[in-house]
């Protein structure tokens, strides 16, 4: 995108982010500014007369009344290219690396330090009638993941020369499309949804690893999730979690708000976990945004935007892509900050009047679509939520709620009592559960939405008569009753439970995630038919299932058939009851 210059003005007031600017013409709403000598980024928020009111994305400290501004010439954009895989970057995707004085002023405002030189692949040659989208060439990542140098969005022609293969620096055309020289990198403005062909139909599910999502709440490829929970219910962990074992191509975490502390640990093990498709480092396959809580409070409020574009970006070239946001609701502080500070009346819980329109317009950016070159690409968006106090009727978590496909509630008490992750099967759900159940049909698992559906009824009867238990006692339950405890207490400790730090159980593959329901849902018809015939509900209580609960930790990620041998094990210790 092209940069033009806009006459300069100068401050007239500076309120921390907030700076008044006079004298500054032809510039738009949500246009870059750069202030003072230090060049601090800002972007215009309100024009009203001759006064331009702008939010500073960088400390303010040492900004004065008379200091220059300069218009950019462009809104708020991302430069997109070579480079992004591995990087961690801040909030309007400008390198961290090496740049630990982000607070303060002008410490982010020189040029970034990508890597300067490229290694470019040409994949068409003059006189190719190329159109957005196409693939021009590629250029090799040390993930194993080509990066496709595509046609701009809105460039039609025949190209006239292309490059050779060879090294290329981000300034360096590689190839004349109708005259207009193209390069590798290219900008985009965040706020604004990159093009696509058509919208498809979410229908194959996104493999997390973690078996409550995947076989209770299961989300398509393209869909959004929402992962509401107070302090210490293991929002993080889980985002982590899915970060390292999600069936992806490509990760982009963005670390919006949160303690730095955590986002550097969590970078130090995806550093070392080993990617399974390349044996490389995961991280080398993970873009990082790093807005942490110590870092300018207004970066916050384009961190998530930017994450987006660069998922839209690696969509387009045809990957699928899952954007994870933690959180959403510190994003939504930075957004009630903002609007207090310019004077905008504030709505419920005091933030904007709009809250629930930019929380619907950014989870609207996910989708599996046809790109515009004609394959095929998604974008997957979970986000965490914290509502203060765990309170899920604040306003973020309830507008969140209405707008996801899928909601994966973290529960206090199932945290507290150690059951990771602390999913609770009361307040989730998933809108994508008929899809994915076709997809596991089709794909050879015709029981899989039986089974699921079976497991939801049996774990809320659970629920239902434990409340009674506490009332009456277990043994004033009829024995159908009592088996009905038994088997949500197997499912609970069998299935849904999963330690993130075995190697056995830090990931789960489909195989194995079957396997352990099939087994839990077979012992508990075979205990009811048992007290059915009249045998005693306290000698299948009686019955040693601690090697259910173990298996899950003894067998590999993938040993489905491992499972089935336990299961036909305590089969077999049940059918000695008769």
């Amino acid at each position: 995108m092209a940069t033009r210059s806009v006459p300069g003005g100068r401050v007239v007031r500076v309120n921390g982010p907030l700076v008044e600017v006079e004298g500054l013409e032809h510039v738009a709403l949500l246009d870059v500014v750069e202030l003072g000598a230090t060049e601090l980024s800002a972007e215009a928020v309100s024009i009203s007369g001759g006064l331009v009111t702008a939010q500073a994305y960088e400390y303010t400290g040492g900004l004065r009344v008379g200091d220059p501004v300069v218009g950019v010439g462009r809104p708020l954009s991302a430069r997109l290219g070579p480079g992004l895989l591995g990087g961690i970057f801040d909030g309007l995707l400008r390198p961290l690396a090496g740049r630990s004085r982000w607070l303060s002023p002008g410490a982010l405002a020189a040029g970034d330090r990508r890597p300067p030189v490229w290694r470019f692949v040409p994949r068409v040659g003059p006189g190719t009638t190329v159109g957005a989208g196409t693939v021009l060439g590629t250029v090799p990542t040390a993930a194993g993941i080509d990066h496709r140098v595509l046609v701009p969005p809105g460039t039609v022609g025949t190209v006239t020369w292309i490059a050779p293969e060879g090294d290329v620096t981000e300034d360096e055309p590689v190839a004349t499309v109708d005259g207009a020289p193209l390069g590798v990198t290219e900008w985009w403005p965040v706020r604004v949804a990159r093009p696509t062909h058509a919208r498809l139909a979410p229908s194959m599910p996104l493999a997390t690893g973690q078996r409550v999502v995947d076989l209770l709440f299961p989300i398509a490829k393209g869909a959004t999730a929402a992962v509401p929970g107070g302090f210490g219910t293991g929002k993080t962990v889980l985002l982590q979690q899915i970060v390292k074992w999600a069936d992806a191509d490509v990760i982009v975490f963005v670390g919006c708000g949160e303690r730095g502390n955590e986002l550097a640990d969590a970078l130090t093990e995806l550093a070392a976990l080993e990617d399974p498709g390349t044996g490389r480092s995961l991280l080398e396959r993970t873009v990082v945004i790093a807005n942490t809580s110590n870092m300018p409070v207004m970066a916050r409020e384009a961190s998530i935007y930017t994450g987006m574009t660069v998922a839209e970006f690696y969509r387009d070239m045809g990957y699928d892509t899952v954007l994870l946001a933690d959180s959403t609701s510190r994003w939504a502080e930075a957004l009630r900050e903002f609007s207090s500070r310019s004077g905008a009346l504030p709505a419920e819980e005091g933030y904007p009047a709009g809250l629930a329109s930019a929380l619907a317009a950014f989870y609207e950016r996910s989708g599996r679509v046809r790109t515009a070159a004609g394959g095929e690409g998604s974008v997957t968006v979970i986000g965490a939520v914290s509502p203060p106090g765990g309170d899920m009727t604040e306003p973020v978590t309830a507008h969140t709620e209405r707008v996801v496909r899928g909601l994966w509630s973290l529960d206090r008490d199932l945290a507290y009592s150690r059951h990771y992750p602390a999913v609770t099967w009361r307040r989730s759900f998933s809108r994508d559960g008929e899809a994915v159940g076709a997809w596991h049909a089709a794909a050879g698992r015709p029981d899989w939405a039986r089974h699921r559906a079976r497991a939801l009824a049996l774990l809320a009867e659970a629920d239902r008569l434990a409340s009674v238990v506490d009332l009456v006692g277990l043994a004033a339950l009829p024995g159908r009753e009592r088996m009905v405890l038994l088997g949500g207490r197997l499912l609970r400790e069998a299935v849904l439970q999963q330690s993130a730090l075995s190697p056995n159980d830090a990931t789960c593959g489909d195989g194995k995630q079957f396997a352990l329901l099939d087994m839990v849902l077979a012992v508990f018809d075979r205990a009811v038919e048992l007290v059915e015939q009249g045998v005693a509900p306290s000698a299948v209580e009686d019955v040693d299932f601690s090697g259910m609960t173990r298996v899950r930790d003894e067998v590999g990620p993938d040993d489905g058939p491992g499972v089935d041998a336990r299961r036909d094990e305590v089969l077999g210790v049940l059918v000695g009851l008769r």
